[in-house]
Parts: C-alpha cells; sequence; structure tokens
C-alpha cells in the first residue's frame, strides 16, 4: 500500500517536472512586460540585459536590435543594453479598441560574440479610466401606454464608455420617483445597457409624463460619469398592441454577406382592425447610429437585410431592437430582440513584414559573404486578421537553396544562411517569400525580397602568370620603360584596391631597388641602369602585389628580365700573346708549304652570332702566309725564301659576326730560325686529333678510370713487393732486388697516360718585352709523329678547354749538352726556370706558405737523394702518390734527358713563356698582377678559379736565344 502510494507521487512529480522543463523552454525566449497607455515618450518600460541575464560588449555599439513589425514605433530599443523605453503616446482604446487585452509583440535580436539569439518581447498595454461614460443624447423621450401593466420594459439608450475592464461602465442609476426603476444588462457584445421597469400603474389624466435623470458610472479610481435626461411620456389607452411571433431572435451573418441579403423575416400582428390593426416596423429609438448604417427594416414587410458590409474582425455581435406599432391613435409599440452574430470567412489574405537585419534600401537585405551557416539575415512577420483556422499561416521561402526558413514564433519566422557565401560567385539573390493561410480556399500573399552580399577581403591579388618572362636589349638608357604587371583582385572597394612593391633582395651586392623601380599604383617597371649582358644575363624581379582590406592579403609574381645580348664587344686575340698589338713568332727557314706556323685564337665577350669569329690576313697575305677562316690557323702557303735576319709582317684581323660586325686586329712578325721544320701532319692524323676533343663527362670518366686502374695496380705491386721482402728477410736473403724501378716505370707510365689524356681548363699568357727577341708562341713541330702541341684555348660558351700535348725535339747547332729548361707552379702561376740550377726543388715545406719559401732540407738527407726520373718529365702529385710514399719524386723532374726520349711518348713543352694556372684554393698566399685588368681575363678566369691544378710541367730543351720571362699571376676574383 505504502509502496504504491509513494510510486504515485513520484509519476507525479516527474510529470511536474517535464511540464515545467517544457514550459521553461517555450517561454525560454518570450519576455513580458507591462505599462500603462498614455506613457509620455521615453518612458522606461524595462532593460533585456538586466532581465534575462544576458552579457554585453562594452566594445560594440550594437548588442540589441529591434526587428520592426507591425506595430514598431511605439516601443523603442536601445542597442548597447536592451533598454525598452515608449516611442510615442499610446492610445490604448484607438489601438485595442474593446479588446480585454491589449498586446504590443515584436522581436529583438541578442548578438553575443559570433552567435546571435532571438528575443519575442511581448508588452501589455494596461488601460487607464481616461474616458467617462457618455450617453448618445443629452436628453431623450419614451413613451408608455396608460394601461401598460406593471413590470413592463423600457429599453434605453446605452451610455458608451471607451476604456475596458475596471474602468468601463459598471452601473445605471435613476433619479427618485414613484413609479419607475431600472434594471442594468449586458448586451451579447458586452455592452450593458439599462431598461426602465413599470412599478406603479399608470394614470394618464392624472400625470402625462415623467422626467428622469439616467447616470451611468465606470469602475476606475476615481470613478467616472455621465448622465442624460429621460422623459417619460404617457400615452392614451389602446386596447391592442402587435404581438411578433417571438420577443427575440439570433441570427448567423457570414462576414463576406452581400449587401441585401435578407437575415429574418419579422412578422407582428394585431388584433384589431382597420388602422388600429395595420402593423409597421422601425428600429427602436435606442439603437445606434451604428446598427442603422449595417442593417435596415422593412417598414410594411418587416424584412431586416444587410445595408453594408460588415467585418467580423472590427466587430463579431450586433445587438438590435425591432418594434412594431400599429396606426390607430395612441399605439403601444412591442420590440423584439435581434442578436446577429457575424460568422468568420477567410477573405483576408496573410500581410508580410520582413525586417533584414542590415538594410539601406527597402527591400533589400544585405549579409556578409564571410557568414557563417544559420545566420540571421532578415525576420519575417506574418499577420492574418481572420480568426481560427483561418489566421493560421504557413510561410515558405523560393528562389535558392543557400538561404531558409526557420520559424522564431508563432506567426514569425526567420531567413537563415543554409550554406557558405561566396559574393565573387553569386553577388545578389532575389528571393521570394509566400504566406499561406489554412483556410478553405487558402488564400496568399507573395513578396518579393533580395539579398546583397557585403564584400570581405577573402580574395588575395592574383596575377595572371607566376613568371613573366621580358627581353631587355643591353645597354639601355637608365630610367628606360621596361613592362607592366597588373594583378586582379575579385574583392570590391578597398578591399580590391591594389599596391605594388619590389621585394626585397640582393643582386651581385646591391638591392634589388637599384636596379629596377616599381610604379606602386600601375605596376609599370622602369630601369635604374644600364644592363650588361656579359656582366648579367638574366634578373628576376620579385613583385609583391598587396590589396587594401584589413588583414591585407598578398601574392607575388616573378618578372624575368631576360638581357639581350648586342655586339658591344671587339673580338680579344689572347694566343699569341700581344704586346702593343703585335707577337713574335720564331719558324724554320726551310719550313715547307702547309706548315703550321701557330693558331690565332681569340675570344669574345658577347654570344651567339656575335660571338662567331672569323680570321682573315689583311696586310701581308702575299708574304707566303694565309690563315684559316674558321680555325685561326697560320700556315706557310708557298715555299719560303727569307734569311735568317729577315722579319716578315702580317695583319690579322679577327672579325664577329655581329650587326654592325667588331673587328680587331694584330700584327704577327715572323722570324726564322735554323732547322728542319718536323713533317706536318697528315689530315688523317688532324682528324683523329679532333677527335680528342671529347666530351668533359667521357674525360672525366676515363681520368677516374685510369686513377682507379693505376691505383689497383700499385697497390698489387706493392703487396707482391712486401710479400717477397718478407719472405726473403725469413731466408735471411738481404739481397736488395727489389723491382721499385720496374713498378716506378709502369707508375710512371701510367701517369703519363694520364696527363695526356686529361682535360682541363688553362689561360696561357705570352708576354714579350719591347725590343727583346721573343720565343715563338708556338713550338716547331718535332720529328716524332706521336708528338703533341700544347695550347689552352678559352672558349666563351664555357665548353671545357682542351688541352693538347704535341713533342718537341730540340733544333740543331745549340751546344753538345742539352740543358732542358724547367717550368714549375710557382706561387699561382708556371715559371720556366734552368734545369741547372742545382737549388731548384718542388717540394712543399708544408707550411702553407708560398714557394718562395719552401725548403730542401729534403735533399741533405742521403735516403732521400734520388736520381729524378729519367723516362718522364710531368709527374702529378694526386693523393694515391702520396700515400704511395712518392711525393718526393712528384717534385723532382729529370734536369737532362736525352733527345731519344721523346719518341717514348707525348710530352708537355714549354714555350719560353709563363703559363698560368688556376690558383690552389689551398693556397693562402699569391702575388697580385702585372697584367690590366680586361675583361676578357677576368671572364676567363671567372670560369676556371673553380679548378684545381697541381701540376709541374717540364718541357723539353729549347734553344739557347730563348729568354726566361717575367712571372704573371691573376688575382682571385671573387665572385660577390
Amino acid at each position: 500500500m505504502n509502496v504504491t502510494y509513494w510510486y504515485r507521487w513520484i509519476v507525479i512529480f516527474y510529470l511536474h517536472l517535464c511540464l515545467f522543463a517544457s514550459w521553461t523552454q517555450s517561454e525560454g525566449n518570450t519576455v513580458r512586460y507591462q505599462t500603462r497607455e498614455e506613457g509620455a515618450p521615453g518612458t522606461v518600460i524595462g532593460n533585456l540585459a538586466k532581465d534575462m541575464s544576458l552579457s554585453v560588449s562594452h566594445s560594440s555599439k550594437t548588442n540589441f536590435r529591434m526587428m520592426k513589425q507591425f506595430n514598431d514605433s511605439f516601443i523603442r530599443v536601445r542597442e548597447s543594453d536592451g533598454q525598452l523605453i515608449v516611442g510615442e503616446r499610446i492610445d490604448r482604446e484607438r489601438l485595442c479598441k474593446h479588446t480585454p487585452q491589449c498586446l504590443i509583440t515584436f522581436d529583438v535580436v541578442n548578438f553575443s560574440k559570433d552567435r546571435y539569439k532571438l528575443i519575442h518581447v511581448e508588452v501589455e498595454i494596461s488601460d487607464i479610466n481616461d474616458n467617462s461614460p457618455e450617453f448618445p443624447n443629452r436628453e431623450s423621450v419614451v413613451e408608455i401606454s396608460e394601461n401598460a401593466a406593471l413590470g413592463s420594459r423600457i429599453p434605453l439608450n446605452p451610455a458608451v464608455d471607451a476604456d475596458v475592464g475596471s474602468n468601463y461602465i459598471q452601473s445605471y442609476q435613476i433619479s427618485v420617483n414613484s413609479h419607475f426603476t431600472i434594471d442594468v444588462l449586458q448586451r451579447a457584445d458586452g455592452v450593458k445597457y439599462a431598461e426602465l421597469i413599470l412599478m406603479k400603474e399608470l394614470d394618464r389624466e392624472t400625470q402625462p409624463s415623467y422626467n428622469i435623470e439616467l447616470v451611468a458610472k465606470d469602475g476606475g479610481s476615481p470613478h467616472r460619469s455621465g448622465s442624460t435626461k429621460i422623459t417619460v411620456r404617457v400615452t392614451d389607452f389602446n386596447d391592442n398592441s402587435p404581438v411578433f411571433d417571438q420577443n427575440s431572435f439570433s441570427v448567423s451573418l457570414p462576414e463576406d454577406a452581400p449587401v441585401g441579403t435578407v437575415i429574418l423575416d419579422l412578422n407582428a400582428v394585431d388584433a384589431d382592425e382597420g388602422l388600429n390593426g395595420e402593423v409597421v416596423y422601425g428600429f427602436g429609438k435606442q439603437v445606434s447610429h451604428e446598427i442603422r448604417e449595417l442593417f435596415q427594416v422593412g417598414n410594411k414587410s418587416g424584412r431586416l437585410t444587410l445595408r453594408s458590409p460588415v467585418d467580423f474582425e472590427s466587430k463579431s455581435t450586433y445587438e438590435l431592437d425591432v418594434q412594431a406599432i400599429d396606426l390607430g391613435a395612441n399605439p403601444t409599440p412591442s420590440v423584439c430582440k435581434i442578436i446577429i452574430h457575424v460568422t468568420d470567412v477567410n477573405d483576408n489574405a496573410p500581410e508580410i513584414s520582413i525586417t533584414p537585419m542590415t538594410s539601406i534600401a527597402t527591400g533589400v537585405a544585405y549579409i556578409s559573404e564571410a557568414a557563417d551557416k544559420d545566420s540571421l539575415v532578415a525576420l519575417i512577420s506574418t499577420l492574418d486578421r481572420d480568426s481560427g483556422v483561418n489566421s493560421q499561416v504557413h510561410c515558405s521561402l523560393y528562389g535558392h537553396d543557400h538561404f531558409k526558413l526557420r520559424q522564431a514564433h508563432e506567426d514569425s519566422y526567420m531567413i537563415v544562411t543554409a550554406a557558405a557565401l561566396d559574393r565573387e560567385r553569386i553577388s545578389e539573390y532575389n528571393l521570394t517569400v509566400m504566406a499561406e493561410d489554412f483556410g478553405s480556399p487558402p488564400l496568399r500573399k507573395i513578396t518579393q525580397f533580395t539579398i546583397r552580399l557585403s564584400d570581405e577581403n577573402d580574395n588575395a591579388p592574383h596575377f595572371a602568370r607566376a613568371v613573366y618572362e621580358v627581353s631587355v636589349v643591353e645597354n639601355n638608357a637608365p630610367g628606360a620603360y621596361i613592362t607592366t604587371v597588373e594583378a586582379s583582385d575579385a574583392d570590391l572597394g578597398i578591399n580590391g584596391k591594389i599596391t605594388y612593391r619590389l621585394v626585397d633582395s640582393v643582386i651581385m651586392g646591391s638591392p634589388m631597388n637599384t636596379f629596377v623601380s616599381l610604379n606602386s599604383v600601375s605596376g609599370s617597371l622602369y630601369a635604374l641602369r644600364s644592363f650588361n649582358y656579359e656582366v648579367m644575363k638574366q634578373l628576376d624581379v620579385h613583385i609583391q602585389a598587396s590589396d587594401g582590406g584589413s588583414p591585407q592579403l598578398q601574392s607575388t609574381a616573378i618578372i624575368r628580365l631576360k638581357i639581350v645580348d648586342q655586339n658591344d664587344n671587339q673580338p680579344y686575340i689572347i694566343e699569341p700573346s700581344l704586346y702593343k698589338g703585335s707577337a713574335e713568332v720564331f719558324l724554320p727557314r726551310d719550313a715547307s708549304a702547309g706548315y703550321l706556323v701557330t693558331q690565332i685564337r681569340a675570344t669574345d665577350a658577347d654570344e651567339g652570332i656575335n660571338a662567331q669569329l672569323s680570321f682573315k690576313i689583311t696586310e701581308g697575305g702575299h708574304l707566303g702566309f694565309s690563315i684559316n677562316k674558321d680555325t685561326g690557323k697560320v700556315l706557310v702557303s708557298r715555299k719560303l725564301t727569307y734569311d735568317l735576319m729577315n722579319n716578315v709582317k702580317v695583319t690579322v684581323a679577327v672579325s664577329d659576326n655581329g650587326s654592325p660586325s667588331l673587328t680587331s686586329t694584330a700584327m704577327i712578325i715572323f722570324s726564322f730560325i735554323e732547322g728542319t721544320p718536323p713533317s706536318q701532319p697528315s689530315s688523317a692524323q688532324n682528324s683523329n686529333e679532333e677527335l680528342l676533343e671529347w666530351d668533359m663527362s667521357i674525360a672525366i670518366i676515363i681520368v677516374l678510370a685510369g686513377s682507379c686502374s693505376v691505383l689497383l695496380l700499385a697497390i698489387i705491386l706493392i703487396a707482391t713487393i712486401c710479400s717477397r721482402r718478407k719472405k726473403e728477410t725469413s731466408e735471411g736473403n738481404f739481397d736488395e732486388k727489389v723491382e721499385t724501378p720496374n713498378m716506378e716505370k709502369v707508375e710512371s707510365s701510367r701517369m703519363d697516360s694520364l696527363i695526356v689524356n686529361h682535360k682541363g681548363k688553362a689561360f696561357d699568357v705570352h708576354s714579350f718585352p719591347e725590343g727583346l727577341p721573343l720565343a715563338s708562341s708556338n713550338t716547331t713541330e718535332a720529328s716524332s709523329e706521336d708528338s703533341r702541341q700544347t695550347t689552352g684555348i678559352f672558349e666563351p660558351n664555357s665548353r671545357p678547354m682542351e688541352a693538347k700535348l704535341k713533342g718537341y725535339s730540340t733544333l740543331p747547332g745549340y751546344g753538345k749538352e742539352t740543358v732542358r729548361p724547367i717550368t714549375i707552379w710557382k706561387g699561382n702561376s708556371f715559371t720556366t726556370i734552368s734545369a741547372r740550377d742545382p737549388q731548384i726543388s718542388g717540394k712543399d715545406s708544408g707550411k702553407g706558405d708560398s714557394d718562395f719559401n719552401d725548403s730542401d732540407s729534403d735533399i741533405s738527407a742521403d735516403v732521400h737523394k734520388k736520381e729524378s726520373p729519367p723516362m718522364n718529365s710531368l709527374w702529378a702529385c694526386t693523393s694515391e702518390c702520396k700515400v704511395l710514399g712518392h711525393s718526393d719524386r712528384c717534385w723532382s723532374p729529370s734536369a737532362t734527358r736525352p733527345n731519344t726520349s721523346l719518341a717514348c711518348g707525348s710530352h708537355l713543352s714549354t714555350f719560353s713563356k709563363t703559363a698560368t694556372l688556376p690558383r690552389d684554393a689551398r693556397r693562402e698566399n699569391y702575388y697580385p698582377a702585372h697584367l690590366p685588368k680586361t675583361s676578357g681575363l677576368q671572364s676567363v678566369y671567372e670560369k676556371v678559379q673553380h679548378q684545381e691544378f697541381d701540376y709541374i710541367l717540364v718541357g723539353p730543351p729549347t734553344p739557347a736565344r730563348i729568354q726566361e720571362t717575367d712571372e704573371i699571376s691573376i688575382p682571385e676574383y671573387t665572385n660577390s
């Protein structure tokens, strides 16, 4: 029993909780206030922020926004804190008439950070007793027959009071009299009226009339009243009065009934005959003018018809009195009470009011394109003046699926975003709002609504291309126009206003803005300096385009300036080396036709067709010499008949293929010496010679393969020797028959093969002192067909230089003992010295200093005193060689060698000049240049400065008349 009892209470408790929760949810966004009518503008009604405990952002001026509706002028909302105030004087009687409850409803949006909250506000306008009861007439007359029965009632005109509730008419009173009293009644439409009741029999002959004052009082505080004077006349006796079939009728009338509709057929019968029995109909004297305008009654027929259309929404119930009287003398009227109920018909289409969150023009809402999904765009309020089901409205939205409707309250809807928006794709939406009621047939209202997206800075400036390639001819004038780049921005206004600037960067040690300038508005690019193709072939200018939005967006593009070469550099003759525009070349007096005397080598700092060179003899072409137009090889064209003392001067011109063509000239002085010219290589040999010009990669592969082979062979030989020595030591045999010479011979042979096949970059400089006999810049070919001449070729297209090795034989008649000069690496250049100098050593002191500080202390030790290898004059100081312990032999070339050894292989030749090679990066000291810094030398050195060589070139004997030349070195060029 107890368990059931407690269980029942628990269920009831949970039911109450559920009901309370649902009420809280439904009322959570609705707040109600009350204010009196006739309040002064500015009267405070309430504060939404305080009353609903809402957080307010003090940094924002707009935290609350009132969504305008039908009665939006009466109440105003302060946007900072949601304070509600009276906007203008409110007259409840005009606003709501006789409605018991008068409400002004509207919606307010509360903004909280990035979210919003819709608050439904209801303000009840309470009535004040500002209207007194008032009768239609200050004086009125009523008639009553002297034979009227006690209790007979005479309806009186009601007083009018616009107030409602307790402020409306509460009572009627009449002045004191002996025959009449009143009874207060209420009509179907809520109007209170009084009926005069006969309390004592009348006698017309005694008193024909009575004066009564009727007073109406309301229930206000203080109460108000109104009065009227009523004169009651007593008429003569009339034996019969008309009688209605019914004393009262209640009928229904559709509000859409047409004018002339018969509402009721009244019928009254009088038992008298003649005029006393003839009945006429009409409205009672107390019927208001309003009713007389809407309805009419037939005088003879008694038919009640509709005179004017009725409106349910204005008034739904009418109560009127129709009286019937006969035409006899002293008639006594009979009254029939008729109540007409107007029924509602769906005759009012819904009304639509759209209040956008942000609006500049009527019917247009604005929303940011960056708005989140479910953002509020506008509020739709509907109103249907019908009642019941006819007043229920359903709203629909058509036009685009980026927006949707969400019901806020019973008669209001919200237009919210349903997807992400992008103004650059769709900037304006034309939507259709349709409100339809549930009547039969349904009525609808259609309204067009426009939503425009406001721009946000969501698009960075866009270049049509990431890289713009523009050609600029070198030697342009500073300030010359280059090009214009334009970026586009899909945003509007300041968000789409683009400015340009150069991205900070450093080119060749100088800021970018020292090379070009950029117009920040137009994007036009101008050159600030004259470009030189030989110094800079390409310049990448990074440009940044920024918009004016917040935050600012940027994008970058590259303008690739390709400097176009002009023929602005003359060919530069690099071989033979010129001194004041001339060079001396030696050749045998008996050289036959076709003998290769020398080769003119030249370079041009330009490129392409501007660097294509051609050679020709401009003066002295008839003196027995010719030149190949393409290669620059100078050949003997006929048998020469000159003496040793004769000098032949030939002017050679080197021209490029540019437009206009540029030319450099040089005077070649041919000096003759005794000796038999070596046999000339055949054309087949020449073709084989060109076959040696391999690709750089093939040469590297061959060199690496050869080095590996030598290393492997050396390791095998060392292992064999060590094994053999160990065996001899164990047997007690200390014979010194180690085949080291054989190993050295094999190793030397491999080294010669490496050097012959090596292709590197070299740059030769030949300088002639003025007035001195100079050595030939081209060596005379030896009788051996396997000999090769060593020359360094620099080509402007950065192809690897090729070193061709040719052998030389000494010329007869220069003493019995052949003394061969030696060319060694000294500092950062080659120097030719005499082989008889016993102090010369190629050994490095190991202190990191220059060769002038090298010591020769190692020669003093007997262990290290070894004779120079007799077979080869070129040793490469490789790491493999040092591992094998041959570093001393690497730096000790042979001072003498028999002439017969020239045929054993190819050797490097000495041209009685200093051959400068790239400086070893491991050396810290070098000597400044004694040559002018010409562009040719500089560019050559730039191309070879990173190559490392560690060779000693030892040449064969040369004629005694060849004098040593000064050392020439080139400083290291640092590219910044």
